[in-house]
């Protein structure tokens, strides 16, 4: 036994990892590291999808909250982010970290969802839909300016002292504005935390980073089971405006409002730059996507878009009323209407699709993961109607599902990022993903590598020393 290991041994009396979140599921991301000296949270993050899960968000977690310490942000999607204001309710007193396009980007979301709730809240108790007398919002604004109070900004790529024997640092890993994955480093053991994984050749941001070392690897699976295929997404995309025009029809663009929102309308901008496609009118109703785009001029060393993303506020109608929302669902020309949320799980898009999810000529595009149980992946498995706000809907859109376009690493992506990793892991575990793809990439990884993989339960607990 080497003396730095004699030393770890001595030392370190507790690693345990408690997998809350995103354990055989692709949604509610939440890790609990328990060492000697302190409770740190990788991600704090809403479930979403199935109601079985989505109720979880309701429940208290299965922890003593109040030992947290800190929460490390990977980036600032919901999944990751949004049950912040219920751990600060739970007893939370730590410090929330990340970096400051990822903090500002979860203060937008945190606060539109905290207002759709309220707003759902309302509109269930007057036209009394709900099974709950009254309905309640899951958390307000007021908890949610609460929560802003615990964020503390750190600076990507340089490693950050929690304490004499703890650290991490923060690296770029695609996927959104600011995303990147942790290393977490306890007495000399490295953590990694992979959080979301973006693509090699993203339209926006640079390719991720990699790992050079890890003993412990906590991989995201989202896409683990398949290779994006190779599309001319312009060359879709124009093929499907030109039918919309000639049929006098609407193209509804379901987006997650960071980073999606903004590469769709880079993309068509530059389509109508090179003039693939004519001038019609390109609406963006999603006034949190208009935040976020705002983020894009604000943290340009972030990606490397910067002129398209001014182009977006100069050529494109951003739409913040809701009373402009119905305007536009009232106009007669071809037009396209790019909307959160982008899953259908809520947001103004649920608007159009109640006005034009039963006409022929509508086009539907997906562009993103669709988690099982929302609205989306219902319409990208072929339902026939939908529910939406309480009525059924037939679906005679046609639906164009556009996979390149993802911001998740694929299979091949997820393996070459782990290529670099110069030892072989103690353990891997697979997170964030559904199932059945989990078991495809753990297969995959273990034929490839050679490597331990594991796919811990929800609410698991696994002591990671000795």
């Amino acid at each position: 036994m080497s003396l730095k290991a004699y030393v770890i041994q001595k030392v370190m009396k507790k690693l345990n990892v408690q997998f809350l979140g995103a354990a055989e599921t692709v949604t509610g991301s939440k890790f609990l590291i328990e060492t000697d000296s302190l409770h740190i949270l990788i991600d704090c993050g809403f479930f979403q999808g199935l109601k079985e899960l989505r109720l979880k968000n309701w429940e208290k977690l299965p922890v003593d909250v109040s030992k947290i310490d800190y929460v490390i942000l990977t980036h600032g999607h919901l999944d990751h982010t949004g049950y912040l204001p219920k751990l600060k309710a739970q007893g939370f007193n730590g410090v929330i970290l990340g970096n400051a396009p990822t903090l500002e980007i979860a203060e937008i979301i945190l606060k539109d969802t905290a207002k759709i709730q309220e707003e759902e809240a309302e509109k269930a108790n007057k036209e009394n839909y709900s099974k709950h007398h009254p309905a309640l919002p899951l958390y307000t604004l007021d908890d949610v300016e609460e929560t802003l109070r615990f964020f503390q900004i750190f600076e990507s790529g340089s490693w950050n002292e929690l304490n004499e024997s703890i650290r991490f640092r923060h690296r770029l890993s695609g996927h959104i504005l600011g995303a990147g994955f942790i290393e977490l480093d306890i007495e000399g053991k490295i953590l990694v935390f992979s959080g979301d994984l973006g693509r090699k050749d993203d339209l926006l941001l640079d390719p991720p980073e990699k790992p050079e070392w890890a003993n412990f690897l906590f991989m995201e699976s989202t896409y683990g089971d398949r290779l994006h295929p190779q599309e001319d997404v312009e060359e879709i995309l124009a093929k499907s405006i030109k039918e919309i025009i000639h049929e006098n029809g609407v193209m509804l663009i379901p987006c997650f409002a960071v980073e999606r929102l903004q590469l769709l309308s880079v993309l068509l901008w530059e389509m109508f730059q090179k003039n693939k496609i004519p001038r019609l009118p390109i609406y963006i109703d999603s006034p949190m996507g208009i935040d976020a785009t705002a983020l894009f001029g604000k943290f340009d060393q972030f990606h490397k878009k910067i002129s398209e993303i001014t182009a977006i506020h100069e050529h494109f109608e951003l739409v913040s009323s809701y009373k402009r929302t119905w305007e536009i669902i009232d106009k007669s020309r071809p037009r396209i209407i790019l909307a959160g949320s982008g899953m259908l799980t809520g947001g103004r898009i649920l608007t159009y699709l109640t006005k034009f999810i039963e006409n022929p000529t509508t086009r539907i595009v997906l562009t993103g993961f669709q988690a099982e149980g929302t609205r989306g992946r219902k319409i990208e498995d072929g339902a026939k109607e939908i529910k939406i706000r309480g009525k059924y809907y037939e679906v005679n859109a046609k639906i164009l599902k556009i996979e390149s376009l993802s911001a998740h690493a694929d299979q091949a992506e997820l393996l070459d990022w782990v290529k670099s990793i110069k030892n072989i892991p103690e353990k891997v575990f697979l997170i964030h993903g559904e199932k059945q793809v989990m078991s495809t990439l753990k297969l995959k990884l273990q034929e490839t590598y050679n490597w331990e993989v594991n796919i811990p339960e929800l609410y698991s607990k696994i002591s990671l020393y000795p």
